[in-house]
């Protein structure tokens, strides 16, 4: 199975700054058609509108965190199997036991970098 770099991926944080550097980390790994959302709330609208391929959300958000997004992904039939990945600036046991219960598929401690990043995908998606 190949990964499809074109494929819309979604990515969400309160952060106007931290949206640039995702952005820019994707499309430095290949990933082109990347949409952003500044809240849970918004991510969970533009995912029931359009076909995403991945989520990568940040966990700190107001008012819907990332752990409600993804909550609310797993229990959406449409939504359930889609590839969410978790960026926080804690990397508490207890925050990656909740993310991991909740079903996320892999989980980014900030700061990170592209590297990083795209290991963390290739384990989610595998390689490309």
């Amino acid at each position: 199975m190949s990964v499809d770099l074109n494929m819309q991926v979604l990515i969400v944080d309160d952060y106007k700054t931290m949206l640039r550097i995702i952005r820019n980390l994707l499309k430095q790994l290949g990933f082109n058609n990347v949409d952003e959302a500044t809240d849970g709330s918004m991510a969970l609208q533009k995912l029931r509108d359009k076909d995403y391929g991945m989520v990568i959300s940040d966990w700190n958000m107001e008012p819907m965190t990332g752990i409600q997004l993804l909550r609310e992904v797993r229990a959406d039939a449409r939504l359930k199997n889609m590839p969410f990945i978790m960026i926080t600036a804690e990397s508490k046991t207890e925050n990656v036991i909740a993310a991991k219960e909740a079903g996320v598929n892999n989980y980014i401690v900030k700061p990170f970098n592209a590297a990083t990043l795209k290991t963390k995908l290739v384990s989610v998606l595998g390689n490309f």
